[in-house]
């Protein structure tokens, strides 16, 4: 078993050139726009949409060229697999984590005070006594308060 340094999209072009097919002859063969063809060829994988089709891409740029689909696609995934493990995600640290932590909570009281607030007015709003709602000894004047307490 010989090991290839070649890239995948290298090996592609090069089998194509070996059957003397153009890549406008492979796009019409395939049904893959000639631009993805390219994107391949140049291994531009990120520019591809999603795993599952550059994977059928591959597969289906492999047979007609007359490689082996399996092989190829197990090198573009051992190629992904390697490329996934370079770019680290970013860890917040326990300290940024307690301080959005607490951003957060502060966020939450303030909003609970504020609908306190609004509950309060309105329902002094709704629980205000009006003139005739009032008692017959609130609603008097005091004119007439006089009058009865004499």
């Amino acid at each position: 078993m010989s090991i290839t340094t070649e890239t995948i999209g290298t090996t592609l072009r090069r089998q194509r050139e070996t059957k003397r097919m153009g890549l406008a002859e492979v796009s019409r063969v395939t049904r893959i726009p000639l631009g993805t063809l390219e994107a391949i060829e140049g291994d531009h994988f990120d520019a591809l949409p999603g795993e599952v089709f550059v994977k059928g891409f591959l597969k289906s740029y492999a047979q007609t060229v007359g490689l082996v689909p399996d092989d190829l696609i197990a090198r573009y995934a051992a190629s992904r697999r390697v490329g996934a493990m370079v770019p680290s995600l970013p860890v917040a640290s326990p300290v940024q984590a307690a301080r959005e932590g607490q951003s957060r909570r502060f966020g939450v009281a303030i909003a609970l005070v504020l609908l306190l607030i609004l509950f309060t007015l309105a329902l002094s709003i709704v629980l205000k006594p009006r003139g005739r709602d009032m008692p017959p000894e609130l609603s008097r004047s005091e004119a007439q308060v006089r009058l009865a307490l004499s």
